[in-house]
């Protein structure tokens, strides 16, 4: 006879962790400290089937998308509605995966973001930590006016952007605090592979050129030591998968982003998440999903520097 299976509180998880896509919620599972076996008091109206565990003394859950759902921002507030409806205490969010990068090495310095490296949504001068770029309304001046002037409707709670700026501070070495996680994980199998390294020699950059012809970039390999860089500043959020690098480089410039991902705009509605993304793809023709583990690992190891970094809340 099979024992009856386990009824999880709702009531004790405090820390929601999204993970979208189901390569971004294997490898937030492969992080947890324990995984809590059982699960939660389904009614009719729960359309999602939550994981949970521990992580740094902290009881979380991974919510994502059921297989098959279509990603983007809406799908994104849907999941983020359920989330703060179902688990009455939750005290912060992370909204963890993959994303586009949007190197710029005409800059002074250049933004040499490259595959694997980490960015992480965080206000810089100006510029919002979280840009919805396709929300806001046609204007007779630019033409397009961003929602609430590019900020999200919610600003990442306070203590997550207290814990990324701990980290921050310890740039550049600010890698050393997570790369043992995601060491940790790199060899776990998931369905068509494991989250390591493809290596830099298929890290393959191309450009437009002032004619708006493509050209592949010339970068020098970084040393072992260095291998991935965490980049701090604006993330763009839209409805629409981006593989147009003529329309990316007018984004990035335009907003001064970093990245560009498919829900945090979704989320930020409902739930002030700390984003954190691993890049996988360049947002153009090129883009595919071979790079996908290792960046989601990435990220995941980020989201646990940053549990690190938060004592658990008593109570």
């Amino acid at each position: 006879m099979t024992p009856p299976r386990t009824i999880l509180d709702p009531a004790a998880y405090r820390v929601a962790w999204f993970a979208p896509l189901e390569i971004e919620a294997r490898a937030a599972l492969h992080l947890l400290d324990n995984r809590h076996n059982g699960s939660f008091p389904m009614s009719p109206g729960n359309d999602y089937v939550f994981q949970a565990g521990d992580v740094c003394g902290h009881n979380v859950i991974i919510a994502t998308f059921p297989a098959g759902q279509k990603y983007g921002t809406g799908s994104a507030a849907a999941l983020a509605s359920q989330v703060k409806n179902f688990f009455p205490n939750l005290w912060f969010g992370l909204l963890v995966g993959v994303a586009a990068g949007l190197p710029n090495l005409s800059r002074n310095p250049p933004l040499d973001i490259r595959l694997g490296d980490v960015l992480v949504g965080l206000p810089t001068g100006d510029n919002a930590g979280l840009v919805a770029y396709d929300l806001g309304k046609e204007t007779g001046n630019d033409g397009f006016e961003l929602l609430n002037h590019g900020y999200a409707l919610a600003n990442t709670a306070t203590l997550v952007r207290a814990a990324i700026g701990s980290i921050k501070l310890k740039e550049p070495n600010d890698t050393d605090l997570f790369l043992p996680y995601y060491e940790s994980i790199q060899n776990k199998e998931h369905s068509s592979g494991t989250f390591s390294d493809p290596g830099q020699d298929k890290d393959m950059l191309y450009q437009l050129d002032k004619d708006g012809i493509e050209r592949l970039a010339q970068r020098d390999q970084r040393p072992d030591d260095k291998r991935v860089r965490v980049w701090y500043g604006s993330i763009g959020s839209g409805e629409k998968l981006m593989k147009n690098a003529r329309k990316r480089d007018q984004l990035r410039d335009k907003y001064g982003l970093i990245g560009l991902e498919m829900e945090a705009a979704g989320t930020m509605d409902c739930i002030p998440v700390g984003v954190i993304r691993g890049v996988c793809d360049y947002g153009d023709e090129h883009k595919n999903k071979d790079w996908q583990p290792y960046a989601a690992a990435m990220a995941a190891a980020y989201a646990k520097a940053i549990l690190t970094e938060i004592a658990p809340k008593d109570g």
